[in-house]
């Protein structure tokens, strides 16, 4: 799996994102590319943002003994899978905005690197190893840009 703190890696990843145009359709799944990519940055907007409230005990509950193993863990996702109601993008986006904003979210990962994420807690699974984190922004992102063909 690649690493979101590896700047090689990274500029792979960027590369992937620059070849998609907003004419992209998905290979599978119902999102357009730019609400995929505004979906990619809930993850993100997560980490970094207080823009969602975190979820109470029950759900982080089961978040944990139901879902942990399949975002952090190496097992590839599903198509067409269910997903958390915050990573539901239903509304027309803007295609450039999405873009920026995720790559500059890849950068700022980078550039805070794995001692910022190490123990970094999570929303929904509460603290993460920055090797869980790796693979839950990685795995997801290229998931998705798998999804669009890039």
């Amino acid at each position: 799996m690649k690493n979101i703190f590896n700047p090689k890696d990274v500029e792979e990843i960027i590369n992937r994102i620059n070849q998609l145009t907003p004419e992209a359709k998905p290979q599978w799944g119902k999102m357009s590319v730019e609400q995929m990519l505004a979906h990619c940055n809930v993850a993100y907007d997560m980490a970094y943002t207080d823009k969602y409230p975190r979820p109470n005990a029950f759900y982080r509950f089961m978040a944990k003994l139901f879902a942990k193993s399949m975002v952090v863990g190496p097992k590839p996702y599903p198509k067409n899978g269910r997903t958390a109601p915050e990573f539901i993008i239903s509304d027309a986006r803007n295609f450039d905005a999405e873009k920026e904003k995720i790559v500059g979210y890849l950068r700022k990962a980078l550039e805070d690197g794995e001692a910022h994420f190490e123990g970094k807690p999570s929303l929904s699974f509460g603290n993460l190893k920055a090797s869980e984190w790796n693979v839950l922004f990685y795995k997801h992102l290229d998931h998705h840009l798998t999804q669009f063909g890039v």
